[in-house]
């Protein structure tokens, strides 16, 4: 590693506003998980409170990008809202299909059927519900063959509901009205109008701890508010706060990335809240059909773990056990709200049904054994396994990317309808020019039945995962709402959470082909899940590992990092500068020199095309601060577009959990104009604030899937906490030719590569997959 590319030159310094930067006043930095719109009202801290908190933080949510709604002329919002009305309809036919609370009960016996019908006792009321939660653990049963399941309706956009989208002016008004009268920030009212529906005065009033569902709101905030509204009446033991305390708390789990929590952790965490007796909390959240309750046995990988309901006294948790036939064994009781725990059973069920088909006979065996042939080492690999399996994985870094690149121009010349798609538009544009990069290169086919298969199929492309999904992008759906396509390959698959992974497991028609491949050492999915680990480590499918080093002393630093070792490598074109900086101030100071000055004169990158990345939007040196500096430096202005000038570097976020990286292009009555990954998007006036941050500087999770020519990651001294050895790994592979680190943070930047991994997530799909998959070597 080499110093600063070069002194940078003493007029660099006027134009800079370095924020706040007094020593003892810096805001503590929010850990890399932030939300999509992130209010700055009523937002939960980043100190990890409790048990249930730990990994999450106030700014939830706001990076896995997506494309592709301008090209289906809909705005985000109602491509959203399409795709979670099909989510919605399959689980009601999911349910309505069931016919009962459990997932299974025609198939049960023994044990576990007597756990069903103490289950079905106790939501019809016949029996306490206490009496049945510690009940014996269901008995082991063979795994079920694949059973199809209806195809989702192809969301079509032009059914979009027409007009604005949200509650009506009276709701809001009436809920503006009872907010003030508790106390709660008048801004809260449109949000809690469009949760709690026609009636959200009513509900309030009934129930003030409806509250706590508005994102950033925190149980001391919504006490307050229940305080002003009921008075006397309010006490620490309602029921009503224990039950919204309960889902509170699963939902900021869920922001951490757990689908599940353990009934031990969760009642002690609510303990620490203030509910004085968490186990009636819970049992009132399962009762209420808010929280799903499961038993997962420990040592039986054969027994499907089944759902349960009733008491909380905690039985059967993790280091206890359950009798059953004779025996003792011990398993775990998980709590979970009902839209995971239905999307991981989907994913599970969606995998389990190509790991155990046959794929389509789309070219005989010589024909893909000679596009193997063709291929170099493990591409080869990857090549020969997708022929003959539903599901493969493939991990590697980024020069791995060119083995799914070849395996999708195999199999375009064998005549499959293939497709990538990669969870947002910096993954998508990334891929899409390795492809045409490969095809310009590429020699035309020759004579034969590969050659002639070519005109079968569309060339193949890249797109987004979510504009797959609603026809925005991609091949489309079929006549029976299954995607029109033979392989599909999603890349950047560590994004993949449990609710996009199971619409597009569902989506998939019989016999198709899916790809997973992605580098599993980056950050792992802002949503809840991680599906990507889960599956490689139950080894269900084949897995093919890229041999592919990535290259340089950057592709050397970053190996390095991934395996726990940061180590000194030789860069001698500058490929890795330390900027060393003693506090905040001086960091936002010396970033600014970097991306404005040095960059572009000694390494010759346009700040353009330089790319901030640090650890949280708070603090002296998180997002807020650098864009305000940068923005300052590389396109002044007045912000008279609601903080926003034409020129301005930006990310929109549409829903929680996507964003856009764009520009400002201006702005008008209809509101903000953005021009993201080629496509004019327009951010209506109420939501600019809400969705739309300056960009020139953005969080590691945001930054996902994407690539820069040149990478400054900014390192302050209080971005400790926040530094983990997925972090780094996420933020220093970003760069493509340079990378400085304005390093203040000593010598917690090894220790984090070497001592702190991925902190653990909580979920359910091992075990769900377990007795319907056999594993394989």
């Amino acid at each position: 590693m080499s110093t600063e590319p070069e002194p940078a030159s003493k007029d660099t310094t006027d134009a800079v506003d370095t924020g706040p930067d007094t020593p003892g006043t810096a805001e503590v930095p929010v850990p890399d998980t932030p939300d999509a719109a992130e209010p700055d009202v009523a937002q939960p801290d980043a100190a990890e409170p409790d048990a249930a908190e730990a990994d999450t933080t106030a700014e939830s949510a706001a990076e896995s990008g997506d494309g592709g709604e301008a090209a289906a002329q809909v705005s985000e919002g109602e491509a959203e809202l399409a795709a979670q009305r099909v989510e919605r309809e399959r689980i009601e036919r999911r349910k309505a299909g069931k016919q009962g609370p459990i997932d299974a009960g025609g198939k049960l016996s023994g044990t576990a059927a007597d756990l069903l019908a103490a289950v079905r006792a106790v939501e019809s009321g016949e029996k306490p519900a206490a009496a049945v939660f510690g009940a014996p653990e269901p008995a082991r049963r063979p795994a079920p063959e694949p059973v199809r399941r209806p195809r989702p309706a192809h969301p079509e956009p032009a059914a979009a509901p027409a007009g604005p989208v949200g509650p009506a002016p009276e709701t809001v008004r009436s809920v503006r009205d009872v907010l003030a009268e508790g106390g709660a920030p008048e801004s809260l009212a449109p949000q809690t109008a469009a949760l709690l529906g026609e009636g959200a005065e009513e509900a309030l009033r009934a129930d003030p701890w409806q509250l706590l569902r508005v994102g950033g709101v925190r149980p001391e905030q919504a006490d307050g508010f229940a305080r002003a509204l009921l008075g006397a009446q309010c006490g620490p033991d309602d029921e009503r706060r224990g039950r919204a305390v309960t889902v509170w708390l699963l939902e900021q789990a869920a922001l951490a990335g757990h689908t599940a929590l353990e009934l031990p952790r969760l009642t002690a965490t609510l303990a620490q809240r203030g509910v004085p007796d968490p186990d009636a909390a819970v049992q009132g959240a399962l009762a209420e059909g808010e929280a799903l309750a499961f038993q997962d046995a420990l040592d039986e990988p054969g027994a499907r773990p089944e759902r349960a309901a009733g008491g909380t006294d905690g039985e059967g948790a993790e280091g206890g056990s359950a009798e059953g036939e004779g025996e003792e064994r011990p398993v775990r009781v998980l709590i979970g709200l009902e839209r995971y725990a239905l999307a991981e059973e989907s994913l599970a069920d969606g995998l389990a049904r190509l790991v155990n088909s046959t794929p389509g006979q789309d070219g005989s065996t010589p024909d893909w054994e000679r596009a193997a042939a063709s291929a170099q080492g493990s591409a080869a690999e990857l090549i020969r396994a997708v022929a003959g399996h539903g599901l493969v994985l493939h991990t590697g870094g980024e020069a791995s990317l060119a083995e799914p690149a070849a395996l999708l121009r195999a199999a375009h010349a064998l005549g499959l309808r293939a497709w990538a798609a990669a969870p947002g538009p910096l993954g998508r544009d990334r891929f899409a020019a390795l492809l045409d990069d490969a095809s310009s290169d590429s020699p035309s086919s020759g004579p034969g039945p590969a050659a002639s298969a070519t005109t079968l199929a569309p060339a193949p492309g890249a797109v987004t995962v979510t504009g797959l999904l609603t026809g925005a992008e991609g091949p489309g759906r079929d006549a029976d709402g299954a995607l029109d396509l033979d392989l599909l390959v999603v890349l950047d698959a560590p994004q993949l959470d449990v609710e996009a992974g199971a619409l597009l497991a569902e989506s998939l028609p019989d016999g198709a082909r899916l790809v997973l491949t992605g580098d599993p050492a980056v950050l792992w999915s802002v949503g809840p899940g991680r599906v990507f680990a889960d599956l490689l480590a139950a080894r269900l499918c084949p897995q093919v590992a890229s041999r592919r080093p990535d290259p340089g002393p950057l592709g050397e630093l970053v190996s390095g990092i991934g395996i726990g070792e940061l180590g000194q490598v030789e860069a001698p074109g500058k490929e890795v500068v330390i900027v060393p900086v003693r506090d905040a101030g001086e960091a936002v100071h010396r970033t600014v020199q970097l991306v404005a000055d040095s960059v572009p004169r000694a390494i010759g990158v346009p700040a353009e095309e330089t790319q901030v990345i640090t650890p949280g939007h708070g603090g002296a040196a998180g997002t807020r601060a650098l864009n305000a500096a940068l923005k300052e430096r590389l396109n002044p202005g007045p912000g008279r577009f609601g903080g926003f000038d034409p020129g301005d570097r930006v990310v929109h976020s549409p829903a929680p959990g996507r964003v856009l990286p764009g520009r400002v292009v201006g702005a008008d009555a209809d509101g903000l104009h953005l021009s993201c990954a080629g496509e004019t998007v327009v951010v209506p006036q109420d939501r600019v604030e809400g969705s739309v941050r300056h960009g020139w500087a953005l969080t590691a999770h945001q930054a996902l899937g994407g690539r820069w020519p040149a990478v400054v990651v900014v390192l302050p001294g209080d971005a400790v906490p926040a530094l983990s050895r997925p972090w780094i790994y996420t933020a220093f592979g970003r760069a493509a030719r340079h990378l400085s680190v304005v390093h203040g943070v000593e010598q917690a930047l090894p220790r984090a590569v070497s001592e702190i991994p991925a902190k653990p997530r909580t979920t359910r799909l091992p075990v769900l997959l377990t007795p319907q998959v056999p594993a394989t070597d």
